[in-house]
């Protein structure tokens, strides 16, 4: 893909951001309103608003619903911000969004989805997301999920996330699930070319009756490439989680799993780390706990005047913090 002559070009539906957006916009990606520099918000499978950078140049793909992001060789200390709204009970979102980072650059990209669902209907994002990151270049990606809404219908997000670092290049990959989301099913993967780093970290709740599956997979592929996975969730009420990470060592490498789970009331969880080694110097391990809040952190922090919902509170922000 080339980079055409953009500059802050802006394209819109123009209208006006209401307080529901706002909240949305404010818990996924920490805007309040639109944002400054390259970003595309879209709202109910629509363009809401777009803006391209002499940098940055963000275009609808032609075959198919979403984006490409293209990014200059040598770009550095910009951003792109992608969060997607979806507010109407009933609607079915799928978009594919492909982002090429070329040589040398870093930039951050904030993407998440926020659901609000009024009605009776189910409300529903899946969203695939490919990232291609060029010789020497570096990312940090931050994508955030939540529901809310007083309707019945479900809310249902589905990511798909796509990451291939060339050589030398490096990414950072966060991947947060805040609460609110009924039903999700996340994969994540990835393939590490020779002297890449990738790290993912993937932070989850489910609460009431809702349903996590994740499955994370990552292939170390160049020599003295190196991967780290880092999972931490908490499981209230009945929600049920399963999670899966698989490294796949094939040539001269580093790769560590973690996977740490605190479980609740009738929750229930599944923690499955993998490691192939397909290389004699691949160099893979893994960790992985579940258990309950320690009695002894509740009893200290309501010796400090805190109720216990309130230090349960204050223990698993820290911890998916």
């Amino acid at each position: 893909m080339k980079l055409s002559a953009i500059d802050n070009i802006r394209e819109d539906n123009v209208r006006e951001l209401d307080t529901i957006d706002e909240k949305l916009l404010e818990t996924i990606a920490d805007l309040h309103g639109i944002p400054q520099g390259a970003y595309n918000i879209r709202k109910n499978g629509d363009l809401l608003s777009r803006m391209s950078s002499a940098n940055i140049e963000i275009a609808s793909k032609q075959d198919k619903p979403g984006i490409d992001v293209i990014v200059k060789p040598g770009t550095k200390n910009e951003s792109v911000h992608i969060p997607v709204l979806v507010t109407a009970s009933g609607m079915r979102d799928l978009v594919y969004n492909t982002f090429d980072i070329g040589e040398g650059a870093d930039i951050l990209i904030v993407a998440g989805c926020g659901i609000h669902n009024p009605g009776a209907s189910v409300a529903q994002h899946d969203g695939i997301h490919e990232f291609i990151v060029r010789k020497g270049a570096h990312i940090r990606y931050v994508e955030k999920h939540y529901g809310q809404g007083e309707g019945t219908g479900g809310r249902i997000l589905n990511p798909k996330t796509i990451i291939t670092l060339e050589e030398g290049a490096s990414a950072e990959i966060e991947l947060v699930q805040i609460r609110g989301i009924d039903s999700t099913n996340r994969a994540t993967e990835g393939r590490v070319g020779p002297g890449g780093k990738l790290i993912i970290s993937e932070r989850l709740l489910t609460h009431g009756a809702q349903r996590a599956d994740s499955i994370i997979t990552v292939e170390l592929a160049g020599d003295d490439a190196s991967a780290e996975v880092l999972a931490r969730s908490v499981a209230q009420d009945r929600s049920k989680q399963v999670f899966k990470a698989s490294l796949i060592g094939k040539a001269r490498s580093r790769g560590h799993v973690a996977c740490d789970s605190i479980i609740m009331d009738s929750a229930e969880i599944g923690s499955l780390p993998e490691l192939h080694a397909l290389h004699p110097e691949a160099e893979l391990t893994h960790e992985a706990a579940i258990g309950k809040i320690a009695g002894d952190q509740l009893i200290k922090l309501m010796t400090m005047g805190l109720t216990e919902k309130e230090a349960v509170d204050t223990i698993l922000t820290g911890f998916l913090s």
